[in-house]
């Protein structure tokens, strides 16, 4: 891995993952589930890169409460998450609503950078290499295996992780991804016909959809 911070463009690399998740992409037998990022941390707010234990805020903690109001008229049985604190707060709120207990794994983390972690990540390049942490080709196999074991469980499911999760899924359903359905704590479901995935939110936010987790 490189030894120098990489050069950033605004949201650059996402071709390069796109290119990356259509070598094996995904195909759950199931025909809808559901993705929720995590609520916002002071970390999300400040554009700063994040470890796993940043907890979430007020507002966070507001809007996953909102969010399993929204979820709790869904026919969810299942809900698997990160076990980065965000993700596993925003889904422990989710679940006492549901009435369900979370599965968390450790596979489901935000993508690991390195030596980039608390510092800023407004211009972030997810074709880097940043040192300690994971290419963006060992985080997109990460992804693939973990959310090809999530969808297996009993179905519908509900997918609690971040926003580089989020970008993978996407990528690997072939599902073009679009900066509104990137908001912290916005519900989402990914519905198929035939082939063909498509995501449609529950909820969008007017706070600014931050796109890294």
């Amino acid at each position: 891995m490189s030894q120098n911070a990489p050069t950033h463009t605004p949201a650059g690399g996402l071709d390069r993952l796109v290119e990356i998740a259509a070598t094996q992409p995904l195909a759950p037998a199931c025909d809808h589930f559901y993705f929720l990022r995590h609520g916002q941390t002071g970390r999300n707010a400040l554009r700063i890169f994040q470890s796993v234990d940043e907890p979430l805020s007020e507002l966070g903690l507001q809007q996953a409460a909102h969010a399993a109001e929204l979820l709790a008229g869904e026919p969810i049985r299942t809900i698997v998450c990160s076990d980065a604190r965000r993700a596993f707060d925003t889904a422990h709120t989710v679940a006492a609503t549901l009435r369900l207990t979370p599965t968390a794994q450790a596979e489901l983390r935000e993508r690991n950078f390195g030596a980039l972690i608390g510092t800023s990540s407004a211009n972030i390049d997810w074709a880097c290499e940043p040192e300690g942490g994971e290419t963006l080709t060992q985080f997109v196999a990460r992804k693939r295996a973990a959310l090809d074991a999530a969808l297996k469980q009993p179905a519908p499911v509900l997918v609690v992780a971040h926003g580089g999760t989020l970008y993978a899924l996407a990528a690997l359903l072939g599902v073009p991804i679009d900066v509104t359905v990137l908001g912290n704590a916005q519900p989402l479901r990914f519905s198929r016909s035939g082939p063909t995935w498509a995501i449609t939110p529950l909820l969008r936010h007017v706070d600014g959809a931050s796109a890294l987790a």
